[in-house]
């Protein structure tokens, strides 16, 4: 092994995230991106029961509480 990071970390948790659309000159992403977590069998069922009841869809669902919780910064 040559010792060298495999890839190497942008400088800032901005640069770190950052849509691709979002850099200067390149058209901007009108798609989603994909997030995987693992969660228990028991929490996906109480997720999906819950979606249901509020009649959403889970990914509308926890984009919504994810918007909750990290809202964007205003500059």
């Amino acid at each position: 092994m040559s010792g060298k990071p495999f890839a190497a970390r942008p400088p800032g948790a901005e640069a770190w995230v950052q849509d691709p659309g979002d850099r200067p000159g390149a058209r901007p992403s009108r798609f989603t991106a994909r997030l995987t977590i693992d969660v228990t069998p028991a929490c996906r069922g109480r997720i999906k029961i819950a979606a249901f009841a509020r009649g959403q869809t889970v990914a509308d669902m926890v984009r919504a509480l994810l918007d909750r919780e990290f809202p964007e910064e205003r500059a």
